[in-house]
């Protein structure tokens, strides 16, 4: 239950309702009971009984009525106080213009202030938990202009549907570049809760012991901005998510779709898959791939030669069209259809890396060689010990060890090599430059973790959960799209992120009952940063 002042612009009362919501199952939606429990005196700020008349006509006009429509122009304020603005006006052009605001209107009339609120707050007070919210709220001015309770707030996530959700998508999705590659990556989020289901042990990617979920994201390449998610259970690995990822991409209805990702998610029947839906794609593969090592074996001595050599990249780059053998089970008929596909396959060579390399594989051998002498020998390591060494037993002897200097030979040959494939990008050095752009996806989970306090899942319910991961999602969007404007300005040499919303957010605005709200002092500084990002400046007015 929550507190809502609606103001009444011909009688130029406040009156004040107990709002209450609730899920309507036929319409499919998040609907609110309001019943009236008096007028807001402007001058003391108390609750004044009313009379009763007109009440009951009131209650019904009101009752899980849509927000209604904003005019242009400052609202009167129906209380009197100074709050900060600066940064939630940011928030407010960037809404605007990526669309965001409309869309969450369209799909979310009777909330998408509140998520925007949320949104707002996480993204300003840095790894804050939503109890803190209140004191936010009563220092800043904000979408729903008023406290969003934690009891509020969870109502709040559990109203937001996979429909509703879905709709969202399919709007973003008309706004998004049809020709740009998309990121695609997984971040593991640990959880204490014992009653989500998705909540598994799984190869966590920061070594932590809890069990978890894992959140896989869709970033724009070009665009710098996140526009998909999914939740996956904890104990799926990456190279099984793509399928489904693949899957569900058709239910927006996404135009033309080209992926980047990492080696995580190469597998044969992943790159089947890919050709079978006829979507572009450049991913990162393992030099131990058969079609890698004998391109690496013909390069032999030319590897760092300087006719191979890129500038732009400081790296020896080497590129050639193989063939892949597609295959395509068909179930139904119990066949398989097989035919060859086009592959570039861009090999990049680095002489530091090739030293990186060379003591990384010494370290490995070295464990492998103690594992073996000292008997205490690991399961996922055997391979290893039967490629690499030859391992003898005798009961006068005990283990002896000689080494398999072939398979060392072919792992050297390896050394300071990197690989990529693609059905689309020719261009090796187009391929690595756009490959290198997906630690967008990196970043954005770093923010997701801290920033927006998404470290821990602190839920306990599935359709929280799910509520929550959306409101953080906005949260990321507008996020996202203030790092691309600071990147494009060339923000990050004179700022960090931390210092240009600190910077803005001290600005102030005067709220007055009655009138409309009054601008404080903008300094040039400040002017300069809104430019910067994009945005049309606060100035000093009578007029917010």
């Amino acid at each position: 239950m929550s507190i809502v002042h609606q103001h009444d612009k011909r009688s130029g009362i406040t009156y004040v309702y107990e709002s209450t919501s609730y899920w309507d199952k036929e319409k499919k939606q998040g609907r609110s009971h309001r019943k009236l429990i008096g007028r807001l005196d402007p001058e003391t700020g108390e609750v004044v009984a009313t009379d009763g008349r007109g009440k009951r006509r009131g209650q019904a006009k009101q009752m899980d009525a849509p927000p209604p429509a904003s005019k242009k122009g400052p609202v009167p304020s129906d209380r009197r106080e100074r709050v900060f603005n600066g940064a939630t006006y940011l928030f407010d052009r960037i809404g605007e213009e990526t669309g965001i605001t409309a869309d969450l209107k369209t799909c979310f009339p009777n909330t998408y202030k509140q998520i925007l609120s949320i949104a707002y707050y996480l993204i300003l007070e840095d790894n804050n938990p939503l109890f803190r919210f209140k004191k936010w709220a009563k220092l800043h001015r904000h979408p729903d202009g008023q406290d969003i309770p934690s009891q509020r707030s969870t109502e709040l996530f559990q109203c937001i549907t996979e429909e509703d959700k879905a709709r969202f998508f399919r709007l973003q999705a008309k706004r998004r570049m049809e020709d740009e590659y998309w990121a695609y990556d997984t971040t593991s989020i640990s959880s204490y809760s014992e009653s989500l289901k998705q909540v598994k042990y799984g190869k966590n990617k920061e070594d932590d012991k809890l069990p978890q979920f894992n959140l896989a994201l869709l970033f724009g390449e070009e665009s710098g901005l996140p526009f998909y998610y999914r939740k996956i259970a904890g104990n799926v690995p990456d190279v099984k998510t793509m399928k489904e990822m693949i899957r569900e991409l058709d239910t927006p209805g996404y135009g033309k779709i080209k992926l980047c990702m990492d080696r995580g998610f190469y597998s044969k029947d992943n790159i089947n898959a890919l050709y079978k839906d006829h979507l572009k794609f450049l991913i990162g593969t393992s030099t131990a791939l058969s079609y890698a090592k004998t391109f690496i074996h013909d390069i032999g001595g030319d590897k760092d030669q300087y006719a191979n050599y890129n500038g732009e990249l400081e790296l020896y780059v080497f590129t050639k069209t193989i063939q892949w053998e597609y295959e395509h089970k068909r179930p139904n008929k119990g066949d398989t259809l097989k035919s060859s596909r086009r592959l570039y396959l861009h090999l990049y060579y680095h002489a530091e890396k090739q030293a990186n390399d060379a003591l990384i594989f010494n370290k490995k051998m070295d464990a492998y060689k103690q594992e073996i002498l000292s008997g205490h020998r690991v399961l996922e390591h055997e391979k290893h010990y039967k490629k690499y060494f030859i391992i003898k037993e005798t009961p006068k002897k005990g283990i002896t060890l000689d080494y398999n200097q072939e398979a060392i030979n072919q792992a050297r040959e390896r050394y300071g090599f990197f690989t990529l494939i693609s059905n689309d990008i020719k261009d090796p050095v187009a391929a690595l430059q756009l490959y290198r752009t997906r630690d967008v996806v990196e970043k954005a989970f770093g923010d997701l973790k801290d920033r927006l306090n998404m470290r821990r899942a602190l839920t306990s319910s599935e359709s929280a959960l799910e509520g929550k991961l959306f409101v953080e999602f906005i949260a990321l969007i507008f996020l996202s799209s203030i790092k691309k404007r600071m990147e494009t300005a060339d923000l990050f040499s004179k700022y960090t992120l931390h210092e240009v919303l600190d910077e803005l957010d001290v600005i102030e605005c005067y709220l007055e009952p009655g009138k409309a709200p009054v601008q404080g002092e903008v300094l040039k500084k400040q002017e300069e940063l809104y430019r910067s990002l994009g945005v049309r400046p606060l100035l000093a007015s009578p007029q917010c």
